[in-house]
């Protein structure tokens, strides 16, 4: 099988499908200067147009891990992702604290999910 590969730069590609699974890289929001509601919106939304461009959808997520600087934000991430996948199946997931690139960076997600007809 082959495997395809999307946006990529010197370290990553944004995007890697292979055998019907679609991988993202780990993504942060644009704003970063932003609450941690916000900066998970605007994360949030980057996964939506990669899984649609991938051939998928925030419904087809299989896996998904989610690192906040501060677990301190968990409840108010957990509001903004709770509306997220309200209307969709559940993947499973983690969330852990991690020391983040940047400081102002609140939140990182990767996203592991089906293509649409597999």
């Amino acid at each position: 099988m082959p495997i395809e590969r999307h946006h990529p730069s010197e370290r990553a590609s944004k995007i890697v499908i292979h055998n019907g699974t679609v991988y993202l890289s780990g993504q942060v929001p644009n704003d970063v200067s932003a609450s941690i509601q916000d900066q998970t919106r605007d994360t949030l939304a980057k996964v939506d147009a990669l899984l649609q461009e991938a051939g998928s959808s925030r419904d087809h997520m299989l896996q998904v891990t989610i690192f906040l600087r501060d677990m301190k934000d968990f409840a108010a991430m957990n509001e903004v992702w709770n509306d997220w996948v309200a209307d969709v199946g559940k993947p499973v997931r983690a969330c852990v604290n991690a020391e983040m690139a940047r400081r102002e960076i609140l939140i990182e997600v990767c996203v592991v999910a089906a293509l649409k007809d597999s």
